[in-house]
């Protein structure tokens, strides 16, 4: 049996999003939606849906964090054998979706994956406070365990082995989503959103087009 949902049907009114008015880069447009995002106080900003698929079409999705946005890309860090990091050894492909309901906003991102420098992970994973440090050598991410004493076991184990500086685990690391695609989507009135597709056709050049809601 189906289960009921109550549906809440609202128009967004706040603001439009228009062809002639966007950024020719599409980095920068974010970067000004971004920015809107932190001002209007809403609460991680920086969570993003990850999406990556097997060789043979499978997706799978979750939320990650965003740890760095330029022109290069946009760089997330998680455990290389977790599932999104075996799909990533495969299919070296995915896309990111912000979704941001306080300003009726949400932006596509598509694009190649591929690791970043050991040296990038290396600064990052010396930034992060010691218990995820320590967490990072504790989860064997996605793999199945017996309970949550093993957890905490293996946790102790790396406090251990650890009692000062905390070491990257070889096994843990960045990821760098590089565009190929962008959609900015932003909510209007009787489900006519307005939508902006960036497609790269060159090096820093972007084909900007409307697209039907």
């Amino acid at each position: 049996m189906e289960t009921p949902i109550d549906i809440l049907r609202e128009d967004y009114k706040q603001t439009m999003l228009d062809i002639d008015t966007v950024d020719a880069d599409p980095f920068r447009q974010f970067g000004h939606w971004l920015h809107q995002a932190y001002d209007a106080g809403i609460e991680e900003p920086d969570a993003m849906a990850l999406a990556t698929a097997t060789p043979g079409g499978q997706p799978s999705c979750r939320i990650v964090l965003l740890r760095g946005a330029s022109g290069g890309g946009f760089t997330f860090y998680t455990n290389f054998q977790s599932r999104k990091g075996e799909e990533l050894q495969h299919n070296p492909h995915g896309s990111l979706l912000f979704f941001w309901p306080q300003l009726e906003r949400q932006i596509r991102i598509e694009g190649r994956i591929e690791q970043v420098t050991e040296a990038e992970s290396d600064a990052y994973f010396a930034t992060r406070p010691r218990g995820s440090q320590l967490g990072a050598w504790a989860s064997p991410q996605s793999q199945a365990i017996q309970d949550r004493a093993e957890l905490d076991r293996r946790l102790q184990e790396a406090a251990q082995r650890f009692p000062d500086e905390v070491a990257r685990p070889a096994h843990w690391g960045g990821y760098r989503l590089i565009p190929h695609h962008f959609e900015f989507w932003q909510g209007r009135e009787s489900r006519l959103h307005d939508r902006i597709r960036y497609n790269r056709v060159a090096v820093g050049e972007w084909a900007i087009k409307r697209l039907a809601p």
